[in-house]
């Protein structure tokens, strides 16, 4: 006697998981020892490639206008006209990509500052960053214009 009921002869409604998981473990068994040996008995031939250092890296021009509204040209005192020309010298250099850096007193006028950009623009820099002193978080809007 088997241990249930005479005459019920019922199929088994569940399905047998032991063979499924040994199956599986073997399996995984197999492929944790051969994953190391199939990278190592590859034989892969990487080109060799002989390359300069691409020396695409933008001149940066300093320009200040200090505050007796004197332009300093990367470190030397130059006139508006003067200006001008280096500007258009450099930005007809072939191959070149000027930035230029532009730092403004405090108080200097904002026309000033838009007749440089507009300036360096005319002439073909595109690239215009302003240059601050300490940091932007301590400015405060005063709202009564001074």
């Amino acid at each position: 006697m088997k241990g249930g009921p005479v005459g019920q002869t019922q199929p088994m409604a569940e399905i047998n998981m032991i063979p499924l998981v040994d199956v599986m473990l073997v399996l995984l068994v197999i492929f944790i020892i051969t994953a190391p040996l199939m990278t190592q008995a590859v034989p892969v031939d990487l080109p060799r490639v002989e390359s300069t250092p691409i020396e695409d890296a933008p001149r940066v021009l300093e320009l200040v206008l200090d505050e007796s509204d004197q332009l300093h040209f990367n470190g030397e005192q130059v006139g508006y006209e003067t200006l001008l020309e280096l500007l258009a010298n450099i930005a007809s250099e072939p191959g070149l990509k000027p930035s230029l850096h532009l730092r403004a007193w405090r108080g200097a006028r904002y026309e000033r500052v838009t007749l440089l950009m507009a300036a360096a623009q005319r002439v073909g820099i595109t690239k215009i960053a302003f240059v601050t002193e300490g940091a932007a978080a301590n400015l405060q809007w005063d709202a009564k214009g001074s």
